[in-house]
């Protein structure tokens, strides 16, 4: 029989968390928004634009304790507020007696409702900005001690500007946006982003608007999330369900198999294929580790030649993720055949990947392009999905992977895309290119390594493309590729900065790709950041 303190807990878990909403307007970081506000410990849900006013009503007139609504924040778009069938909400909800925040198109939106002026900017933001902003509560501990002013780096992606907000207390300003910050009664505005981590304070902003503004208790943590996700996956699988996990090796597929296994046991198979899409000893290293580590049937399957013969003369980057999507699943549905009895396929989908597919919660949202787990399944997929991480960041994952006692080699290394080196060889995918940027990705990693720059930075790889360039090896005239270093900075994928590596360490990897790897003549050095570049090129 439980104890009283294990029925006490489970009662606890049970009770629906006073929250704060997100309403998705289509924008990148909407979930981001989300995210961060776990992060800060308070219970978050992403809920679409269209949601009717009256289940905001009650959650906002709900007792303390049963799911009550503490606040709104309205996210970012990537319409105009003047564009024809642009996303907005009832003006009811922005009109409610209870704290709302407005980011990006989220603010012009509230500007825009109570009678304020939203136009076309004469110059765009995209980037970091400087932020002059005045002490007020969504800004409070932002400024020196005794002054009335500050000043901090913030994020922006827009082209339309509030140009004036009769009513309004203006907060902040940068060169290009008059009215970068406001409050009407109990609406605050934010041109900038304070949910990307390139905004300076930004967590203590949202800190404030969920702590001071909408008066929040603590009430979220990634523990709570790892045991309520066991559950949830113990009742989508059944007493007697099994399950095959795709297994790349990589940290969203590994920490999926984990919580799948803690759930169900020997009734999850794991299946390993190598594509010929792989790193440099990634098969290896794959299969030594989960069999080292792991108490997990593992099943390796050999699938290159099938997945080249597929993508042979295909040049689109979304028709490449496709093909690589549906040879996936017709691998998957073939081992589970030869199983047999197999219910579930479990995937290590992560919030980026639906997000970036269009995937999210709004309708509104824009495709950046279609991840194979998401955008490349088949429509009569004869395996039931499981996507225990779906509505997680990296990040979070790896949290998730720490607590759950994955090993460090697995938790700290680069994110691997779901398309292999296909994401990195730009036009169609050869023999020929795969081996210079296999070789050559594995360079890039191997010098960061050796100059401790690996675990400092979020991703680096080689990109190859058909644009060759001529160069002179031996004192002859010769063309070869040309190959980019990538190597960005970023803590949730989202967005992310090009890192300035010391030039003494681009110069040890452009003389070893172009020493060691044949057919390389020149190296380039990527220094776009997201957005508006992707960090994949495909």
């Amino acid at each position: 029989m439980p104890d009283r303190n294990s029925i006490i807990e489970k009662r606890e878990a049970e009770k629906e968390k006073d929250k704060v909403v997100v309403l998705d307007f289509g924008g990148q970081y909407s979930h981001l928004i989300v995210r961060r506000c776990r992060e800060l410990g308070v219970y978050t849900d992403l809920l679409p634009y269209e949601i009717p006013i009256e289940e905001f009503k009650r959650g906002i007139e709900a007792e303390e304790g049963t799911g009550k609504i503490k606040g709104i924040i309205l996210s970012g778009s990537p319409f105009s507020i003047h564009e024809l069938g642009s996303p907005s909400c009832s003006s009811e909800i922005i009109d409610l007696n209870i704290p709302i925040l407005g980011i990006c198109y989220g603010a012009q939106l509230i500007a825009y409702t109570k009678g304020g002026v939203v136009g076309e900017g004469m110059k765009s933001e995209f980037g970091r900005a400087e932020l002059l902003f005045k002490d007020c509560a969504l800004f409070d501990g932002l400024t020196e001690r005794g002054s009335e002013n500050g000043r901090i780096n913030v994020w922006m992606s827009h082209g339309d500007v509030i140009e004036q907000f009769d009513g309004a207390d203006i907060l902040g300003h940068t060169m290009n946006t008059p009215v970068a910050a406001f409050r009407i009664a109990n609406n605050y505005g934010v041109q900038f982003h304070p949910e990307v981590h390139h905004t300076d304070k930004g967590e203590k902003i949202l800190w404030n608007f969920l702590y001071k503004i909408c008066g929040c208790e603590r009430n979220w943590a990634i523990e709570s999330f790892i045991t309520d996700k066991i559950e949830a996956i113990k009742r989508a699988v059944g007493a007697e369900g099994r399950v095959i996990c795709g297994l790349s090796g990589g940290i969203d597929s590994s920490t999926t198999a984990l919580l799948v296994n803690k759930a169900i046991g020997d009734r999850l198979t794991c299946i390993f294929v190598d594509n010929g899409l792989l790193r440099e000893g990634e098969k290896e290293t794959v299969i030594n580790t989960f069999e080292n580590n792991f108490n997990m049937k593992l099943v390796f399957v050999d699938a290159k030649e099938r997945f080249l013969n597929g993508l042979r003369d295909v040049k689109d980057a979304e028709a490449k993720r496709m093909v690589i999507g549906e040879q996936f699943i017709k691998v998957f549905e073939e081992e589970a055949n030869k199983l047999g009895n197999v219910d579930f396929l479990a995937q290590g989908t992560i919030y980026p990947d639906r997000i970036e597919s269009a995937g999210a919660s709004s309708q509104k949202s824009s495709r950046i392009k279609s991840h194979h787990n998401v955008g490349g399944l088949p429509e009569k997929l004869e395996l039931k999905l499981v996507e225990p991480i779906a509505d997680l960041y990296k990040d979070e994952v790896r949290e998730v992977a720490k607590e759950l006692g994955m090993p460090p080699q697995i938790v700290g290394q680069h994110p691997f895309p779901g398309p292999g080196l296909a994401a990195r060889v730009i036009g169609a995918v050869t023999d020929d290119k795969l081996r210079i940027c296999r070789e050559a990705s594995d360079i890039v990693e191997a010098e960061l390594k050796n100059n401790g720059w690996y675990d400092k930075v979020w991703q680096a790889f080689a990109i190859v493309g058909d644009d060759v360039a001529t160069g002179v090896l031996g004192d002859a005239r010769s063309l070869g590729r040309i190959v980019t270093i990538r190597v960005v900075e970023s803590k949730e994928a989202m967005t992310a900065d090009f890192v300035k590596l010391p030039y003494e360490v681009l110069e040890s990897m452009s003389k070893r790709i172009t020493n060691e790897v044949k057919g390389v003549t020149w190296v380039t050095y990527a220094i776009s950041s997201k957005p508006p570049a992707t960090i994949e090129p495909c």
